[in-house]
């Protein structure tokens, strides 16, 4: 580039970054006021904290999916990982809220996270798969104009399914790491 001129890119791409950040500020948004509705729900500022956990391993199901279907990440794929921060986590809250309710009935912490894990996992496998059962014949652009809503069904599928085969062993492991932590707190401090 010649000394006085610049590139700047404008148009349609300018148009393009501008749509990302604007998403990125929505998915934010969207973290911030799912933890606030959980953190009112269960009067607690920690169980959503765990909950929020089964978010990144729906961004190792998107990743998957979109580098396994050759799909680019899109508006409507960035639209479907916005979706994914309000829908992953009710496989988390089915589990914890469970966890909560037989731990409140006298329930010993170990043996409350394994009878919700056995309780819990028809529930949460029949939630996931209605849904993604239900996106799938969009996820293969079936019918008129999926072809274009096809990369948010795809990041939607992927997000789900991977992060529900988590969510059933890692949020227990961590439920139990952060109740063990709080409560050595509680002796330490004598609270």
């Amino acid at each position: 580039v010649p000394e006085g001129f610049s590139i700047q890119f404008a148009g349609e791409q300018a148009e393009q970054q501008e749509a990302y950040s604007s998403l990125t500020f929505v998915f934010l948004l969207a973290l911030a006021l799912v933890y606030m509705v959980m953190a009112s729900q269960f009067e607690s500022l920690l169980h959503p904290f765990v909950i929020m956990f089964s978010i990144p391993f729906a961004a190792i199901g998107v990743i998957l999916i979109l580098f396994l279907t050759g799909t680019h990440l899109s508006i409507p794929a960035y639209i479907g990982i916005i979706m994914l921060a309000g829908i992953v986590v009710n496989n988390a809250i089915v589990l914890v809220d469970y966890i909560n309710l037989m731990r409140s009935q006298g329930t010993e912490m170990r043996e409350a996270i394994l009878e919700s894990g056995r309780r819990r996992l028809r529930p949460i496998l029949m939630t996931t798969l209605t849904t993604v059962f239900a996106l799938v014949p969009m996820a293969l652009g079936i019918g008129a104009g999926a072809e274009m809503q096809a990369p948010m069904a795809r990041t939607v599928v992927g997000g789900l399914t991977v992060s529900t085969l988590f969510t059933l062993f890692f949020i227990p492991t961590l439920y139990s790491l952060f109740e063990d932590a709080r409560a050595k707190l509680r002796r330490n401090h004598g609270v």
